[in-house]
C-alpha cells in the first residue's frame, strides 16, 4: 500500500486494524447473534443446537464480511468498508417455514434463493440509476429511524410488559454509555478519537460489573473449539412455497444492501458502480448458500457499521477484514464469542442507538443534494417515509411488526419491512413523478 492510495484501500499498522476492527465487531455483535437466537428459541430447539446456530452464523457473517471488504476476482465483494451480518428480515419466514415444513425446508429453502440471489444480482444492480439521491436518501433515513426499535429494545427489554421494562438501572448504563461517546468524540483526537465508541463500550463494560449486568459463567461452560458438521440437521428439502417465500426475502435482503452499498460509496467517497453493487448484492446470494449449508443464515449489509464508518472517518476496508477475520475465529472458538455475549445489551445499545441515527443522518445528508423546488420531490420523500415507517411503529409488546398481520404470510414478508415498503414506494414514485410524467410534459412543448 501507498500513500497515494485512496482511503478505502489504505493499510493501517497492525495495531490499529486490531482495535478498530474489534469496534466494528463489537458494534455488530449483539444484532448479529439475535437472528439465530430468536429463531433457535422459537423452534424450540436444545441449547447445545442454538449455540450450534450462533457459531455457524458468526462463522459464515465472517466469512461474508471478509469477501465483501477484500473481494473475490470479478464475482463477488464490493471492496468497500462494509460488514456483513444475519438480516432480520429473514426471522419471520424461517419460523413459518419450519412450523410447515420443517428445519430442513428452511436451509434447502435458503440454498435456493442464493442461487435465485447470484442470478438476479447484475440485473437488480441495473437499476442503481433509478436510485438517485431521492430514492437512496430517502431509504437511508427510514433505516436509520426503523432501526431505533431494536435500538430501544436493547436498552429498556424486549417485552413492554413485562414489570421490569424500562429497568432504571438499565437506562442509567445506557445513557451515561451515550454520554461517554459524546464526550470522548468531544475530547479525544486522532486515533484515540476514532475509538472513541470502542472505549465508551469499555467503560459501559467495567461499570456494569460492580451494578452485576455481566455474566461470565457462561465463558467457562463453553467449549475452546466447535463448529457444527454441513447439514447438521438434515439433508436439505426443497418445498416450492418456502422457495418462493425466501426468495422474496433475498429480494428485501437486496433492498437493504443497495441502499447501505451505496451510503458507504458517499461516505468513503468512491461511488458504488452497477459493477460494484452486482458484486455486493451477489455476495449477499453466496452467504445464503453457504449459510445453507453450514446451517446459518442469509447475510445483509449492517447499517450499524455504515453509521460507525460516518462517525469515526476511518475508511479503510482492511479494518472491516480484521473484523471479518474475527468473526470466523469467533465462530471456530465458541469461548471466545460467550465472553462478548456477555457484555450487557444497554451497554452496546447506548452505543447502537447513535450509530442508527447516524445512518439517518447519512440520508438526510444525501437528501440535502435533491432539488425540492418546482417539483414532486419533497411528496415523495412525504409518502414514501410516512408510509414506510407504518410497521416500524405498529409492534407488538415484544417488537415485533403487526400492523400487517392479517395479510397473507408471503405479503407480510414484503409488506413487515418499512424498509422494503420505503423503497418500493421511493422508487415507484421516483419513475412517476421524475422520469415518465418528465417525458408527458416534454411531449406536449412544441
Amino acid at each position: 500500500m501507498t500513500n497515494a492510495a485512496h482511503p478505502v484501500d489504505r493499510g493501517l499498522p497492525a495495531g490499529r486494524l486490531l482495535l478498530l476492527g474489534l469496534q466494528h465487531m463489537a458494534i455488530m455483535y449483539t444484532g448479529c447473534i439475535a437472528v439465530p437466537l430468536v429463531i433457535g428459541s422459537a423452534l424450540h430447539l436444545d441449547n447445545a443446537s442454538i449455540a450450534l446456530l450462533v457459531n455457524a452464523d458468526l462463522f459464515v457473517a465472517g466469512l461474508a464480511t471478509l469477501v465483501q471488504s477484500v473481494g473475490i476476482g470479478r464475482l463477488f465483494g464490493v471492496r468497500l468498508p462494509v460488514v456483513a451480518g444475519a438480516t432480520f428480515t429473514v426471522v419471520n419466514p424461517m419460523i413459518l417455514i419450519a412450523a410447515q415444513y420443517g428445519i430442513t425446508a428452511v436451509y434447502g429453502a435458503m440454498i435456493a434463493s442464493g442461487v435465485f440471489g447470484l442470478l438476479i444480482a447484475r440485473p437488480f444492480a441495473a437499476l442503481i440509476r433509478f436510485f438517485p439521491p431521492l430514492v437512496s436518501g430517502t431509504l437511508l433515513l427510514v433505516i436509520g429511524i426503523s432501526l431505533l426499535g431494536p435500538g430501544t429494545a436493547m436498552i429498556g427489554g424486549h417485552d413492554t410488559g413485562d414489570p421490569s421494562y424500562g429497568d432504571p438501572a438499565n437506562l442509567g448504563l445506557a445513557f451515561g454509555v451515550i454520554a461517554l461517546v459524546v464526550l470522548f468524540t468531544r475530547v479525544l483526537r486522532g486515533f484515540l478519537g476514532q475509538i472513541g465508541p470502542l472505549v465508551a463500550l469499555i467503560a459501559g463494560v467495567l461499570i456494569a460489573i460492580p451494578l452485576g449486568r455481566t455474566h461470565f459463567s457462561g465463558v467457562g461452560d463453553a467449549s475452546w473449539f466447535g463448529l457444527a458438521s454441513p447439514f447438521h440437521f438434515g439433508a436439505p428439502t426443497f418445498p416450492v412455497a418456502a422457495v418462493v417465500s425466501m426468495c422474496v426475502v433475498m429480494l428485501v435482503s437486496f433492498t437493504e444492501t443497495t441502499a447501505d452499498l451505496i451510503a458507504v460509496g458517499e461516505i468513503t467517497g468512491r461511488p458504488v458502480t452497477p459493477a460494484d453493487l452486482s458484486r455486493g448484492l451477489a455476495t449477499d446470494g453466496l452467504s445464503a448458500i453457504f449459510g445453507g449449508f453450514m446451517n446459518s443464515f442469509p447475510d445483509t449489509a449492517f447499517a450499524q457499521n455504515v453509521g460507525l464508518v460516518q462517525m469515526t472517518g476511518v475508511r479503510s476496508r482492511w479494518v472491516v477484514a480484521t473484523t471479518g477475520g474475527m468473526l470466523v475465529v469467533m465462530g471456530l472458538v465458541p469461548k471466545i464469542g460467550a465472553f462478548i455475549a456477555a457484555i450487557p445489551e444497554p451497554v452496546v445499545g447506548g452505543v447502537a442507538v447513535v450509530m442508527f441515527a447516524m445512518v439517518g443522518v447519512v440520508g438526510v445528508q444525501t437528501l440535502k443534494k435533491v432539488d425540492f423546488s418546482g417539483n414532486h420531490n419533497a411528496f415523495v420523500v412525504s409518502v414514501a417515509l410516512g408510509v414506510g415507517l407504518l410497521p416500524a411503529f405498529g409492534l407488538d409488546r415484544f417488537g415485533n411488526s403487526v400492523f400487517f398481520q392479517h395479510f397473507p404470510a408471503w405479503l407480510r414478508t414484503i409488506c413487515g419491512s418499512p424498509i422494503t415498503v420505503a423503497a418500493v414506494l421511493a422508487f415507484v414514485l421516483n419513475l412517476l413523478f421524475n422520469h415518465l410524467g418528465r417525458k408527458r410534459e416534454e411531449d406536449l412543448l412544441p
